[in-house]
């Protein structure tokens, strides 16, 4: 479950009904109701925060997220786009690892979500984190 105001327009979650789960984008809120508007990529669907679940971060999705690669020497990895960075101490490791952005670091010392990873993108670049090339 996510909490409902941890999530901002653009986030991306995955959100269950009826035994099934998808990955989907935050689209609206309903302040009134507390509900969530997904969308699944064709349409968009109504949940509440405990049927909208995080998506971990690895490697998957910050491809999906349109990320580079280096692999570097000693074995740490760097993901780029653009301007930001993320640097892990080895391949597979997320839960200790350094975002940066010009002269802006953070030191993210537990696994994150992708939404959190959207937010901190946010905070620094002023830009929203998703899946199209820059």
């Amino acid at each position: 479950m996510i909490k409902f105001s941890d999530l901002k327009n653009g986030d991306y979650v995955l959100a269950e009904t009826d035994g099934q789960a998808y990955q989907g984008e935050v689209t609206d809120f309903n302040h009134d109701e507390k509900e969530i508007c997904v969308n699944n990529g064709i349409q968009d669907f109504w949940f509440k925060s405990e049927d909208l679940y995080p998506l971990p971060l690895d490697e998957e999705q910050l491809f999906k997220l349109k990320f580079a690669k280096q692999v570097n020497e000693g074995g740490s990895v760097k993901y780029m786009k653009g301007a930001f960075r993320i640097q892990t101490p080895k391949q597979d490791d997320f839960s200790n690892f350094v975002i940066w952005y010009r002269d802006e670091k953070r030191v993210i010392q537990q696994h994150i979500p992708v939404h959190e990873l959207q937010n901190h993108y946010e905070e620094m670049t002023k830009v929203h984190l998703t899946d199209e090339v820059i």
